[in-house]
């Protein structure tokens, strides 16, 4: 990478690192929020999808409408309202105000991640796009390795409103820095000829190929995020590991994250990524299956296979998305993105609210079914494996011939 490249894309993982760090610590403050606010397990469910579903909602209206300003002007102003809900999040004195707070950070949010995969596919060939998505969705990692665990820290040292304003700050410091630093990215804006709502709706309704990316792209984040918003509390309230040691799952397994985000990237840049994605979700089935039916193992092992399933999930996840990237034409890059995010926060969304409904909490306080969330994850990851390879098994070979004529 350049000079100038590198820091456009170390500032979108920053923006990624804030957004994706305001959605992950929701989840492990369950063993938090569910005796703070006196609530169910469908309750807390309800806190974490409230969040996606409204980005899934702003993702879809954004559709109709990004193609047609500049991607710089976008990414700032949706940042800027994300932060606004996010510190909301931080002064919420309880639950219904909470509630609001993560509607109207998901109403933000839900245009930031297209917006940055955007960038990110405008600036990179689809030879170069795997290294460059690595990169950025590094930020995952570094949100799992040291933004969870230091917001954990938080949320024990002082509230679990402490978090919340830690990105809030966060995030504030990075808007300059996007404002002197990302080009203004208007090549793609037609201004004599903008594309029509209508015209831009119906070229992913008729379109198979896209319509069935998007499912794909869905099927992927409902088979991750089953099992997620359980974690913390069936590791605590199921397996007794205090909440002074949780915190080290999400340490070890950003690191495993971090690391692997680079790796399988540039791997998948020369080996193919229609193959590291089927390796990577492959080994995803039989983690999942592990860490839903977890034996009584000393932590250290536990850790072990937390951080597998952190590398092999961070696999999939770029690699689906550098295949994903190449679906549009760069004058749709934006409103098919924009779709993708949505259908990707639907994804989540369902996920959040069939687990929630799968689970229920025992008279001893332990999660009852967390083991059936593991079957319908696996179920769910195996359809979109065979639908990745439906879909783009012959992208990585097409590519290399365009390369190589």
């Amino acid at each position: 990478m350049q000079r100038d490249e590198r820091a456009i894309v170390f500032l979108l993982a920053l923006v990624n690192f804030t957004h994706i760090l305001d959605f992950m610590i929701m989840m492990p403050l369950g063993n938090y929020l569910m005796p703070y606010f006196d609530i169910s397990p469908a309750q807390f469910s309800l806190l974490v999808g409230a969040y996606t579903l409204t980005a899934a909602f702003s993702g879809f209206a954004a559709a109709f409408f990004v193609d047609n300003h500049g991607r710089k002007k976008i990414l700032i102003y949706a940042f800027a309202g994300f932060l606004a809900g996010t510190i909301a999040c931080g002064l919420a004195p309880g639950f219904n105000l909470l509630m609001a707070a993560r509607v109207l950070a998901g109403l933000f949010g839900g245009l930031i991640g297209a917006q940055v995969l955007s960038i990110i596919s405008d600036i990179f060939g689809y030879e170069r796009r795997g290294l460059a998505m690595g990169a950025v969705m590094s930020s995952f990692a570094i949100a799992s390795t040291l933004g969870v665990p230091f917001s954990l820290y938080l949320a024990n040292a002082i509230s679990w409103h402490a978090p919340f304003l830690f990105v809030g700050i966060l995030g504030i410091a990075i808007i300059p820095l996007l404002n002197k630093y990302i080009p203004e990215m208007e090549g793609h804006v037609n201004q004599e000829n903008p594309a029509s709502k209508l015209k831009i709706l119906n070229e992913v309704i008729h379109n198979k190929y896209q319509r069935n990316a998007l499912m794909f792209s869905a099927l992927i984040m409902m088979g991750h995020f089953m099992i997620i918003p359980f974690v913390n509390p069936y590791l605590e309230f199921n397996k007794g590991f205090s909440k002074a040691l949780t915190p080290t799952v999400y340490l070890v397994g950003g690191l495993s994250a971090f690391f692997s985000s680079f790796l399988l990237g540039r791997l998948a840049d020369h080996a193919g990524k229609v193959r590291v994605f089927t390796w990577s979700v492959a080994a995803c089935m039989v983690v999942v299956f592990i860490i839903t039916n977890l034996p009584d193992w000393p932590f250290p092992l536990v850790l072990f296979f937390f951080g597998l399933w952190f590398m092999v999930a961070t696999g999939r996840g770029v690699t689906a998305q550098a295949m994903l990237s190449n679906v549009p034409l760069p004058a749709q890059r934006g409103s098919f993105m924009s779709f993708n995010s949505s259908v990707q926060q639907l994804g989540t969304s369902a996920a959040s609210f069939l687990s929630g409904a799968i689970v229920i909490k025992g008279l001893n306080g332990k999660l009852l079914r967390y083991d059936w969330v593991g079957y319908v994850s696996i179920a769910i990851l195996l359809a979109s494996l065979y639908m990745g390879r439906k879909l783009f098994g012959d992208m990585d070979q097409t590519k290399k011939q365009i390369q190589n004529p």
